[in-house]
């Protein structure tokens, strides 16, 4: 069981997802949290960044999957998401929340997010 991991925590992006006309037209800001777990113990060692996932690239992967191609639900940017990160060949298993703190909601709030966990096969 791999425990180590790389977390990237409060990844803010502008898009254009949601189910309403408005959302797809005005956009709004998106915040996203990934924990990617790989085993760190090679890079660590080598103190070599090849041996893992350079977390500046993956910020700018994750917030760059985000932002393109609007869709209706934040589950289905998630699962975008979790693809780009489990396209690195040494992650494992990612745990991806996207929140959407602007989202339509009639009663005062402060967030709604999804949450997602998916491994490599």
């Amino acid at each position: 069981m791999i425990r180590d991991c790389i977390t990237l925590t409060g990844l803010r992006v502008t898009a254009h997802h949601g189910v309403y006309d408005f959302e797809r037209e005005n956009g709004q800001d998106f915040v996203i949290d990934v924990t990617v777990w790989l085993d760190l113990h090679a890079a660590a060692s080598s103190d070599d960044v090849s041996r893992t996932i350079h977390y500046g690239e993956l910020a700018i992967e994750v917030t760059e999957a985000a932002a393109v191609n609007p869709v209706d639900l934040i589950e289905t940017v998630a699962e975008r998401i979790a693809g780009v990160v489990l396209a690195h060949p040494t992650a494992e298993t990612v745990q991806v929340t996207v929140h959407k703190p602007q989202a339509p909601i009639s009663v005062p709030f402060t967030d709604v997010s999804v949450q997602i966990t998916r491994s490599r096969p």
